[in-house]
């Protein structure tokens, strides 16, 4: 009888926890017989996933942050090589986190197959990347249908698979039960803010919207807002940035970043995942995005696409608005978000082309598409 295989999946970040978790499920459904072990968070270990190193301290942003913490990503890198020589891992899958995961296929070198799911952005910065890719990855995942042709451009090995949050995206709970339980007001307009989800991003962001908030309240009376906060970032950071800020009409709610989605007339959304997510569920929103000056004077240079907001990257256009690094005064922000939401047209027409940018993210299954490709890749095909 054949040894039940061992695969090992490497995540870094929230967002990479959340797809890992739901691709660790998937592979258990099809394959009940597979280890799964890992790098990962709360969801991977939910989900079934033997967790070997939390990565509740991994999450970086920028070159000066990813040098205060190189100690703690070489000792993680020498601890999974240990791992995968002990347990003998058939295959190990790597989960966006590019900076340590292409460093990693590397030393792996082809001893084991090395698959890569959630794509770095190499089509937007750092092109050079592609070249390690070509060498060490042996298949490419992707959940944006233009990586797929790109990476084939290069004859790298790479399947759409569609996006894994047309099937997460959703309010939990029921808007009024949800609302009665934050004690939140139906009468009033609702902002959501959504800061990011490293501690990084929301030292830089968070305060810029809520200096937002500010004016938002002095010219909405009837108004009231809501923080996502990210269950794998510490209580005092979200308390330092707010203890100012008491004369707002503010929720600070933890882990139902949906739900405070769902709800919503309008959002602040910092760059990433989170600008997919609020366009999968069509709320209108504006991108903020600020990072640590040497970031961004190290890392802009090498940015080769017109946008920094996904929805405006897929739409090939802006259709929501962005504020960026020197260009994020709260009062200018306030400006256009009022500017928005008292114009119903504008408010519709933004809906739409979020609309539009949902049906460029393929079709619900990608976890369990993605899982069956690399059980397949295993020998262990249905």
């Amino acid at each position: 009888m054949e040894k039940a295989k061992h695969i090992l999946i490497v995540a870094g970040e929230a967002s990479g926890d959340l797809h890992a978790a739901d691709l660790a499920g998937a592979l258990k459904q099809i394959n009940p017989a597979l280890t799964i072990s890992g790098v990962g968070g709360m969801l991977m270990r939910k989900a079934g996933v033997e967790i070997c190193y939390d990565i509740k301290e991994l999450a970086v942003l920028g070159l000066f942050d990813v040098l205060k913490k190189l100690p703690r990503f070489i000792a993680l890198q020498k601890l999974i090589l240990k791992k995968m020589e002990e347990e003998k891992i058939d295959a190990i899958i790597l989960v966006d986190f590019s900076g340590f995961n292409l460093r990693l296929a590397k030393k792996i070198n082809q001893k084991i197959p090395a698959i890569y799911y959630i794509s770095p952005q190499v089509w937007a910065s750092r092109t050079g990347r592609v070249k390690t890719i070509k060498r060490y990855i042996s298949k490419m995942i992707v959940i944006l249908k233009f990586e797929e042709e790109f990476y084939q451009n290069f004859r790298i090995d790479a399947a759409f698979v569609g996006h894994p949050l047309l099937d997460i995206v959703k309010p939990a709970m029921e808007k009024k039960v949800f609302m009665d339980e934050f004690k939140l007001s139906e009468s009033k307009t609702t902002i959501a803010l959504l800061p990011g989800s490293r501690r990084s991003e929301i030292e830089n962001i968070l305060p810029i919207m809520l200096k937002t908030s500010v004016f938002l309240q002095n010219s909405i009376k009837e108004i009231q807002f809501v923080i996502a906060k990210a269950p794998g970032v510490d209580w005092d950071i979200y308390n330092s940035k707010i203890k100012d800020f008491k004369n707002i009409d503010l929720k600070v709610i933890e882990g139902k970043t949906y739900d405070c989605l769902g709800l919503a007339d309008f959002c602040l959304v910092a760059s990433g995942t989170a600008t997919l997510e609020t366009a999968i569920m069509q709320k209108p929103l504006v991108v903020i995005y600020k990072m640590g000056l040497l970031n961004y004077l190290f890392y802009r240079p090498q940015v080769k696409v017109n946008y920094i907001g996904m929805v405006n990257i897929l739409a090939g256009r802006q259709i929501v608005p962005e504020f960026v690094q020197f260009n994020t005064e709260p009062r200018e922000i306030a400006a256009r978000v009022l500017e928005i939401l008292e114009n119903p047209s504008e408010m519709e027409r933004i809906k739409k082309d979020l609309g539009q940018v949902k049906s460029l993210l393929g079709e619900k299954g990608a976890s369990h598409r993605a899982a069956q490709i690399i059980v397949d890749m295993l020998g262990k095909g249905n």
